[in-house]
């Protein structure tokens, strides 16, 4: 009996913690540490179990793959910071003026442009929710529209490479970097279509909640719009096809593209005369915070899935997914669901750390598509970030809302993108070739 229940009971008390708000990493490690005693002194294993840990922590340390996500962190944030992403913002929304819904058109174009240039959510909310959530409401579009499109696409870096999310990812999945980018692009970018024809259909139907911009604000036309436009689109773009290009053509690995990727943003910083200590210096300190989070994430996890092995945990899990009724359709409903339930409590990355160990061992025996898998748990993450009560992009907008701004009207604008990322999810499960057609295997 005790065989079938320490394996849960770990599982169940990591959970415990980390739903009283204590640091997920520490929550992992210290249940680790306390199921490694019982462990011992109920003879599954001895303390030379835990000898692995150090040489699986050097593993981590040594992983050349994550060396990727300090790069495309320190890409997006330079962008942010040295104030490229307004401009793009500001000029995109003055093209798309005229259109009813046209600002939240805007929005989500940019919103899929910064994903693909910065792969880091919270700098692309918080750039958008600071200049384009005022426009928006001082032209009369609903505070719910205004606020979900928002904190929706920004969510998109969540999904269009290159991500953050992906490279962790792929290295728990244990897949290509680079087939996880082809996978998930389409899909990343039929989201921002979905996303798209919602802001259309509120024009349409509910002209009021998505007006135009008067005549008024829409003083550039013709050749002078046109330059505004190269001038703030052309750069971005350029260094979205320098990384990405070099990852797909297969001439620079993901870390090696993150690295060119930072050197091109400073340029762009530097061309623009936006390049400042200041900048810099509060970019390298952003970078190493969120770093510095994604390894002791690591670590905790690792330790926790080691003690979690010498308990046969892995067994468990393992038995009981893959006798689940329906096969491999039973593991992707239950999957998808537990991720979608953790995501109204948990961050993102926690939830990678926590689930992925459990299920891969269960989809790599029943024959599952892992890159088809870990595009579809992206998507599915993605939703976390929406998703009341500790949604970050909600958290993000609110912090930089202006305080008319109800924090009940954020979450009711959310509601809708999260139906569309459902829809998406079920898309991609039911079309498998919406990820695979692009891969090269």
């Amino acid at each position: 009996m005790t065989d079938t229940l320490l394996g849960p009971l770990m599982f169940v008390l990591a959970l415990a913690l980390i739903f009283t708000g204590y640091p997920v990493a520490f929550s992992l490690g210290g249940t680790a540490l306390v199921f490694a005693t019982i462990g011992v002194s109920q003879g599954y294993f001895d303390w030379t179990l835990m000898l692995a840990l150090p040489e699986r922590i050097y593993g981590i340390m040594g992983n050349s793959v994550l060396l990727a996500v300090p790069f495309f962190i320190f890409m997006g944030t330079i962008l942010e910071k040295s104030k490229l992403a307004e401009d793009l913002l500001s000029t995109i929304g003055v093209l798309f003026g005229s259109l009813r819904g046209g600002l939240g058109l805007a929005v989500v174009f940019v919103g899929a442009l910064l994903a693909a240039a910065t792969g880091v959510v919270g700098a692309s909310v918080v750039a958008m929710g600071m200049i384009s959530l005022p426009i928006m409401l001082r032209y009369g579009y609903s505070q719910e529209l205004s606020t979900g499109v928002i904190a929706a696409s920004g969510t998109l870096g969540q999904i269009i490479p290159p991500s953050v999310v992906l490279v962790v990812l792929a290295d728990q999945l244990g897949v290509s970097v680079g087939d996880l980018f082809v996978g998930s692009l389409t899909p990343g970018l039929m989201l921002a279509g979905l996303y798209a024809l919602y802001v259309v259909a509120v024009a349409t139907f509910n002209p009021t909640a998505a007006p135009a911009l008067p005549a008024s604000e829409r003083t550039q036309h013709g050749v002078e719009l046109l330059l505004r436009v190269m001038k703030a689109m052309v750069p971005p773009l350029v260094l979205i096809l320098l990384v990405l290009g070099s990852i797909f053509a297969g001439i620079a690995t993901p870390t090696e593209a993150g690295a060119l990727g930072s050197v091109g943003a400073i340029g762009l910083a530097a061309a623009n005369r936006r390049l400042s200590v200041a900048a810099l210096r509060a970019t390298a300190q952003e970078t190493t915070r969120l770093t510095s989070m994604v390894v002791f994430l690591l670590i905790g996890s690792t330790a926790f899935s080691l003690v979690f092995r010498g308990l046969y945990g892995d067994v468990w899990i393992e038995h009981l997914l893959t006798n689940l009724p329906g096969g491999r359709i039973g593991l992707l409903v239950v999957a998808n669901l537990a991720i979608f339930v953790l995501g109204f409590f948990i961050d993102f990355f926690e939830i990678a750390f926590i689930i992925l160990p459990l299920v891969v061992p269960a989809a790599t025996a029943l024959g599952i598509d892992l890159v088809w898998f870990g595009v579809m748990v992206g998507m599915n993450l993605q939703t976390s970030f929406l998703t009341p009560p500790f949604g970050f992009s909600l958290f993000y907008l609110r912090g930089v809302a202006p305080k008319e701004v109800k924090t009940t009207a954020i979450y009711k604008g959310a509601i809708p993108f999260i139906g569309i990322q459902i829809l998406g999810l079920v898309l991609i499960v039911l079309f498998p070739q919406i990820v695979t057609w692009m891969l090269v295997r």
